[in-house]
């Protein structure tokens, strides 16, 4: 399998709707909206997820994942004196479970190492990917009843650990 990350484009934004709506589908679905509630709510939320992200993290880089040619998932990060911050990070599910997502995370551990930076996270509390975090040496640091803050703290364990 190979796997490469490439900035976004203007060309992403209809993949990079259909990547937000195929993360939030199950969630919408167990609401009983009817569909066409449920795109416009969708929609909504991923204009505001956009300004959000774009006002609080103004220079932050924006990447797709691509998967043998094909985009298979999305990352922000957004890097600074005091840290680096998976702002974001979300793949299709017909590409799950084969290791892009845990590739990409490594690479910023690696990074985080050569920095000498923490790498620092919020997750939502109901998101199966705390598994993975943990697994990647990543420790909880903080949050609140709706998100986990969690840390990866280079010195913690060998870079890019189980990727």
């Amino acid at each position: 399998m190979s796997v490469e990350k490439r900035p976004t484009c203007a060309g992403d934004s209809d993949f990079l709707w259909r990547l937000y709506a195929a993360t939030r589908s199950e969630e919408l679905a167990a609401w009983g909206l009817p569909p066409e509630q449920q795109r416009h709510l969708l929609e909504m939320q991923y204009r505001a997820r956009c300004q959000g992200y774009a006002a609080s993290f103004p220079d932050a880089e924006h990447s797709i994942l691509v998967e043998e040619g094909v985009p298979a998932g999305a990352m922000i990060v957004a890097r600074s004196q005091a840290e680096l911050r998976l702002v974001d990070i979300s793949v299709l599910p017909e590409h799950r479970g084969r290791g892009i997502g845990a590739g990409a995370i490594g690479e910023l551990i690696r990074e985080a190492h050569a920095r000498a930076r923490p790498l620092r996270l919020s997750v939502l509390r109901t998101n199966p990917a705390q598994r993975l975090y943990q697994r990647l040496g990543f420790v909880a640091s903080g949050g609140d009843a709706v998100y986990i803050e969690m840390e990866y703290m280079p010195g913690d364990s060998s870079p890019g650990q189980g990727s």
